[in-house]
Formats: C-alpha cells, sequence, structure tokens
C-alpha cells in the first residue's frame, strides 16, 4: 500500500502511475460535425493527471487528477457529445480567441483605422465573436519529449475572420509534465497588425464536475486591484483596489463567502465575472498568483502565468438547462473559471496593458496549472 498522496491508496483506491513519463497520446474519433466534419479525442497521461482533449475548440473535455486517498474525478465541465458542445456550450474548456473576453460594442481603432468584430454578447463582443477559436476545428499533433507528452493545435485564423484584420497563424501547445502540470503555451504571428488575447476556458470543480457547489472551495489570488464593470460589463477603465470588497481574494477565504453581498459590482454580474489585476504584472516566465483547494477532497489547484490578469467568473449563468458528463444538470456556482489574460477592452483602454501584434512580433503567453492533494 502506497501513501503517495497524503493517505492511503491500492484496492480499493488504485495509486496513480508515478511520475516516470507519460503514455503516448491516444487518438479516438469522438462525432462529427453537421458537414461531416470528424471530431477527434486525444488522451493523454502523465505524472497522474489524465487529460481529454478534443479537435474541436481545443477543448478539455475532461481532465482527471486524485484526492487524497488516490481516488480519481473529473474536475472540469463538460459535454458527453459533440453535439452538445456545438449546440449550447458555454464555452466548456475550450480555447478562447482571437480576443477573449469582452470588447465594448465590438469596435476598436487601430492606426487611426477603426473595426467593427462581431457582436455576440448584448451589443458587445464576447471572447472572439459567435465563430470564435472556440468552435473552430484544429489541427491536432502529439508529441513526447523527454519525460513530457503534449498536443500541438494549430489554426490559421484569415484575414476578417469574425470582423478582425490579418492572417493570424496561432500555435498552442498544452503539455503535462512529469510532475502532473498542465502547462498551456500560446504562440500567434500576424501578416496585418492587429488585437490578440488568447486564454483557456476550464470550468473547475475540485470535488468532481458533477459534485454540486464550489462555494466551499477555498481561493488565493495575488492582486490587490481590479476592473470595475458597468451594466454591459465593460470596464470602467478604472484599476479600483480590492481591499472592502467581494474581489479580495489576496488572503484565502471561501468562493462563496461575499457572492450574497449587496456590492453593485455583483449585482451587475450576478456575481463575480471580473478581471483581477495581478500585483506580478506581465512577466517573462509564468509565476504563481493563485490556488483554488476543495478542503472535502483535499485537490488544490495551483495557477502560475505570464499574463497581468485574471478573469475570476463564478458560474453565475448555469441555469440548469445543460447537462454534462456526469449525467447531472449543471446550475449556478457548479464551477468556477480562472482565465488568465490581457484585460477585457485593452483596445479601447490606452491606460491598460497593449494587446496589439504587429508583422514581425509573435505574441506568447504561458499559464502552469499544478495540482495537489
Amino acid at each position: 500500500m502506497c501513501t503517495r498522496y497524503g493517505g492511503p491508496c491500492g484496492p480499493p483506491y488504485p495509486c496513480p502511475p508515478t511520475a516516470t513519463g507519460g503514455r503516448k497520446p491516444v487518438k479516438e474519433l469522438f462525432g462529427k460535425l453537421a458537414d461531416g466534419t470528424k471530431i477527434y479525442r486525444w488522451s493523454l497521461e502523465n505524472g497522474g493527471t489524465r487529460l481529454k482533449v478534443l479537435s474541436y475548440g481545443g477543448i478539455v473535455q475532461s481532465l482527471e487528477i486524485p484526492d487524497s486517498r488516490g481516488r480519481y474525478a473529473n474536475v472540469s465541465l463538460g459535454f458527453a457529445n459533440i453535439e452538445d458542445y456545438v449546440a449550447s456550450s458555454p464555452y466548456f474548456g475550450a480555447l478562447i480567441g482571437r480576443y477573449g473576453n469582452r470588447l465594448d460594442k465590438g469596435k476598436f481603432t487601430l492606426d487611426g483605422k477603426a473595426y467593427q468584430v462581431d457582436v455576440n454578447d448584448g451589443e458587445n463582443s464576447l471572447h472572439g465573436g459567435a465563430e470564435g477559436f472556440d468552435k473552430r476545428v484544429w489541427d491536432i499533433e502529439p508529441f513526447t519529449e523527454g519525460s513530457d507528452v503534449g498536443l500541438y493545435l494549430h489554426h490559421t485564423s484569415v484575414d476578417g475572420e469574425m470582423g478582425y484584420p490579418g492572417t493570424l497563424k496561432t500555435k498552442v501547445t498544452y503539455t503535462l509534465t512529469q510532475q502532473g502540470d498542465w502547462r498551456i503555451d500560446y504562440e500567434a504571428t500576424t501578416d496585418r497588425t492587429t488585437v490578440v488575447n488568447l486564454t483557456n476556458h476550464v470550468y473547475w470543480n475540485l470535488a468532481g464536475e458533477s459534485s454540486g457547489s464550489i462555494h466551499d472551495h477555498e481561493l488565493t489570488i495575488a492582486a490587490s486591484r481590479y476592473t470595475p464593470v458597468g451594466k454591459g460589463l465593460i470596464p470602467t477603465g478604472e484599476l479600483a483596489p480590492v481591499a472592502g470588497t467581494p474581489f479580495d481574494f489576496r488572503v484565502k477565504k471561501t468562493v462563496g463567502g461575499d457572492l450574497r453581498g449587496a456590492h453593485q459590482q455583483l449585482l451587475h454580474a450576478q456575481g463575480i465575472d471580473h478581471n483581477l489585476v495581478l500585483d506580478k504584472g506581465v512577466t517573462a516566465e509564468p509565476e504563481h498568483i493563485a490556488t483554488l483547494s476543495d478542503p472535502s477532497s483535499g485537490r488544490t489547484l495551483s495557477i502560475s502565468t505570464t499574463e497581468p490578469g485574471v478573469q475570476f467568473y463564478s458560474g453565475n449563468f448555469l441555469d440548469g438547462t445543460l447537462v454534462g458528463t456526469g449525467g447531472t444538470v449543471y446550475r449556478q456556482g457548479d464551477a468556477l473559471c480562472l482565465e488568465t489574460q490581457h484585460f477585457p477592452d485593452s483596445p479601447n483602454q490606452p491606460e491598460f496593458p497593449s494587446t496589439t501584434l504587429r508583422p514581425g512580433q509573435t505574441y506568447r503567453s504561458a499559464t502552469v496549472h499544478s495540482f495537489g492533494r
């Protein structure tokens, strides 16, 4: 019997594999789109983490990690079939682009030229438009490198797609390390000046995707400021202190502790759906910014990133109309998102870190998810 995860495992709790190198990624048919396009699912395993990724949207369909007794659970929300992802997914596990988060009225100006991109969130643009990167079929190739395993995901967004200028060539690398970390590296180049803000939209529930509310999860985020929003959830331009607000996670507290308060910002978003300004700013290498833990299972998630912000979304709009992989209905607060990113509406906010990408430059970003028990 082993105790690698803080408690006994072995029958009936099998030990996760030791961190001696991952298994070669396995490809299988997941389903077909209405036009007959085949969608594949890739399965990876390394260091005690199991990851399943779809060619549709680069979606993380499942991410399994063990608890303190070695028992596995899928800790990300998702669907069991491709039809549900196409019909009604609120970005479960998807790659987001070209521009993650919101753009005011879908408008911005670059070098004196005005652009109008697809509007799909009231009067605003959200996550790249109605046919953003989350709805594109990505070319995927597997790799093994030393003790790491992973996937290279490629997509070329043509000039004018969803209204964005420039042909954007994007490469995203999903890596599972020997330690069981899931790392995402983003790269992009363009042939015309454009804006780029890439992220991933996993919905986390460390107790398991069909276990109910995450309000008892505990969270810390190294952010002393946040970007307040108006009714359309567009930032006002202010960088406001989190002190005295529901957005203060500098000291560990439960996710749901302040969600029912009467703060005006909570009313705008029906909970938390806000960008937190990370104290570290933009960095060349990923630095630790947040820790999420579930006391009931002992699972923890630690996030490091190069990005200057993280969008904390408390699952406000899960309304009981979606049935997940575990066969249960998802309701408000059944998961949360921690989307590492540049700030919402940055092209229209000159004081925010720039999201402009020019020919000859390479967009690079990295985020690491580390799991503990």
